[in-house]
């Protein structure tokens, strides 16, 4: 499967896809080469060698717009579901749903998907694997007190609580 890379406001993304849609996607680390490597592990994916297909382009373009404060929404690009589990899928389903500048609670999604809000650990279990950061946006998922928890990009809760900034949702600060 082939990846690419691109700059941001944010610093260097990365998607993987291939015929049935995006397998991965990368927040910035460090530096270009720990991006690269992450996103190929994750995607099992190597440097593309032929024209991005036009929905990587438009993808790419959008993803900019976003980290510039242009904000997106992602539902409509094309996610090859088949690198999760039926109940990932679900959970991450119920994150691509919640709009720029909002955030839910891991126990909201479990009561939206009729597990109860025990199964809250659980969604947040599928977000903290999410292959998609961004595009499905694990970021707008918080704790029931609407704490800043558990985000797996490189940056952590800062990452997380930056991507919220950004899309204006508002922060509780202790």
């Amino acid at each position: 499967m082939p990846h690419t890379l691109f700059p941001t406001a944010y610093g260097t993304c990365g998607l993987a896809w291939n015929d049935k849609g995006l397998t991965g996607f990368q927040l910035p680390e460090n530096d270009v080469e720990r991006t690269e490597k992450h996103l190929a592990t994750k995607a099992h994916s190597r440097p593309a060698d032929e024209p991005r297909p036009e929905w990587v382009r438009r993808t790419v373009e959008r993803v900019q717009q976003h980290l510039e404060g242009k904000l997106q929404d992602f539902a409509d690009v094309p996610i090859d579901w088949s690198r999760v589990s039926d109940f990932q899928r679900a959970v991450y389903l119920h994150a691509q749903a919640i709009k720029p500048g909002y955030k839910i609670s891991y126990g909201e999604i479990a009561k939206q998907m009729a597990l109860g809000s025990d199964a809250a650990r659980a969604v947040g279990v599928a977000l903290a694997t999410n292959p998609w950061p961004l595009i499905v946006p694990c970021h707008r998922v918080v704790s029931a007190s609407d704490k800043m928890t558990g985000f797996s990009a490189h940056g952590g809760v800062r990452t997380k609580t930056r991507l919220l900034a950004l899309e204006g949702a508002e922060l509780i600060s202790e």
